[in-house]
């Protein structure tokens, strides 16, 4: 270690030369908000020294803007369909250089294993993956999920190497009620960053909130939202993802007596749009586009979120921090030319230097426990004609309770094209147990055929959606086949699947693929009946999670959010 830090002061000092030398830079100053002129030195991974130096290797950035690697704040990394090193493919292309991960999705399905899972493929990629321990597994007590993370278990997680904190605590009504198990839980990790969740929370109620440790909050969509939580001393992430884009209301609200307490986020990105769009990058350039400041953006995007999770030497080009640094040609445009991980070229011209090496553990691979079940499982037997029916909503997570007339065959629903009314299945897929949720959903679009997945918020069961019994059976028969994934049938015949072997949730093979895979079901889907714009995929995940207003379905049935309790099918 001695022999290490000496050879940094030697090139710091020019009494050596540097491994690396980074020529004739615009260098970007988060401290001061300047930028000025230099070379920048860089011996063992490390920022040396800034200033005028010659090296061992030097690359010459002819002017081109120097700023710290990007940093997204809070990040669900199996939303992008990837594992971490195929998703550091995705976004160090782009300059993120480091990510505030909440492996929730996979907990749910795997518990530990699924978090020791992350960190671990996460160690073949040049990109630092840093874990909020799930806090919420199950997101709710009305949920079948295929792992308990209770404070017990989080004592375990807590241990694990780059652990940063408690990743963020919806069930925010436990808090606010001094529930034990979760005061446990909060008190385990009092001493790190504990993430918020809390949409709507005001008042004493978030007094409560933030005085019980929770110092993080990706949830806001109004300014005074945004206002009230950094003035009782919390860190706001600004969030543009795929679900859900609040920057253009919040970026409004930042000012240079609170930018110190803002980041960036993504939260959930899919695979197309980081292909389309970037990554934190993207948020720079639409922050940059309504006219806020470029450097102030990058200060967002780095030193900020590095502070907030106590990233020691990161976030910064300075003398003794990590030499994670990337090349823009512009500050409007924000496109990584370079991108440097520790010193070493790691991309460039947005091409990744560098190769997933992604493997599936068997103790996470597939996760498909489900029971065996027949036609007449799913079948909807009721006793009138007045249903109650989940509305979707275009572009919306949340849906609306619409109570409708329909046919009856047999005293169970009997699809007619007219109505456009279908059939949804939740199948309990953790634990064998045979729970099968049936529910009806309109504005759905989709006509003579049926959609199936294993990506289904947040507990992940088994979800099919179609207009015909036989295509809902046999897209959820293709999905245990294949262990996992998305798939559209017709007319008995699979059209298109997309296999997630990691815990159905995740693929193993590159963004491409992944990307040109969902692209074809997209199409197909079109074809289908499902409207421009909307997402199907995403739509149909997010129809089993009962956190969200105002009708969603579970493997154990029917469930009204408003009231947060089990309903009928039956008006």
């Amino acid at each position: 270690m001695a022999e290490r830090l000496r050879k940094i002061i030697d090139a710091a000092c020019a009494r050596e030369k540097a491994q690396l030398v980074l020529k004739n830079c615009k260098i970007v100053c988060v401290f001061t908000g300047e930028i000025f002129e230099g070379d920048i030195a860089i011996e063992d991974g490390v920022i040396a020294g800034i200033g005028s130096y010659e090296g061992i290797d030097e690359i010459d950035f002819q002017g081109m803007y120097a700023a710290p690697g990007l940093i997204d704040s809070h990040v669900h990394i199996e939303s992008s369909m990837l594992t971490p090193s195929g998703f550091a493919t995705a976004v160090v292309p782009c300059g993120t250089t480091a990510v505030i991960a909440d492996p929730h999705e996979i907990a749910n399905v795997c518990g530990a294993e699924g978090v020791r899972y992350m960190l671990e493929d996460g160690k073949n990629a040049p990109l630092d993956i840093y874990i909020m321990a799930p806090s919420c597994v199950p997101a709710t007590s009305f949920e079948d999920s295929g792992a308990v993370l209770g404070s017990r278990e989080l004592l375990e997680i807590a241990g694990y190497e780059n652990i940063l904190g408690l990743g963020e605590v919806m069930d925010f009504p436990a808090v606010t009620c001094a529930d034990e198990e979760m005061l446990r839980k909060l008190e385990l990790f009092k001493c790190k960053v504990i993430d918020g969740h809390s949409p709507g929370l005001s008042g004493s109620a978030l007094n409560a909130y933030i005085a019980a440790g929770v110092r993080t909050d990706h949830e806001c969509s109004s300014a005074d939202e945004m206002k009230e939580r950094l003035r009782l001393g919390m860190y706001v992430h600004i969030r543009e993802g795929s679900a859900a884009r609040n920057l253009g209301v919040l970026i409004k609200g930042v000012n240079p007596g609170n930018i110190s307490r803002c980041t960036f986020c993504t939260d959930d990105k899919h695979p197309h749009e980081l292909l389309g769009e970037g990554h934190i990058d993207s948020i720079m350039r639409k922050a940059v586009a309504t006219g806020f400041n470029a450097v102030d953006a990058i200060r967002m995007a780095t030193i900020n979120a590095a502070q907030c999770y106590g990233l020691k030497n990161a976030g910064a080009i300075a003398p003794g921090f990590k030499a994670d640094i990337v090349a823009f040609a512009d500050l409007k445009d924000f496109r990584a030319h370079m991108v440097f991980k520790e010193g070493r070229l790691v991309a460039k011209a947005g091409k990744a230097l560098f190769e997933a090496r992604s493997s599936i553990d068997e103790s996470i691979k597939g996760r498909m426990n489900v029971a065996d079940f027949s036609e007449a499982d799913i079948q909807i037997g009721l006793e009138s004609e007045h249903v109650k029916v989940i509305r979707v909503i275009p572009n919306s997570l949340i849906t609306e309770t619409a109570v409708r007339d329909i046919e009856l065959e047999e005293g169970c629903f009997k699809f007619t094209g007219e109505s456009g009314i279908l059939k949804l299945a939740v199948l309990e897929r953790h634990k064998g147990s045979g729970m099968i949720g049936l529910g009806l959903v309109e504005n759905f679009g989709l006509k003579n055929a049926a959609i199936g997945s294993t990506v289904a918020h947040d507990s992940h069961n088994l979800i099919v959606i179609g207009d015909s019994d036989k295509d809902i059976m046999a897209a959820a028969k293709e999905l245990i086949r294949c262990e996992g994934g998305i798939t559209v049938f017709s007319a008995g015949r699979v059209l298109k699947t997309l296999p997630l072997p990691v815990a159905g949730l995740m693929s193993d093979r590159g963004i491409h693929e992944v990307a040109a895979d969902l692209a074809e079901m997209l199409r197909i889907c079109r074809e289908h009946g499902v409207a421009e714009g909307m997402d199907p995929f995403m739509t149909l995940s997010f129809l089993s999670l009962p956190v969200i207003p105002e009708l969603k379905l579970t493997a154990r049935g029917l469930f009204d959010v408003s009231r947060f309790e089990f309903t009928s099918v039956e008006d």
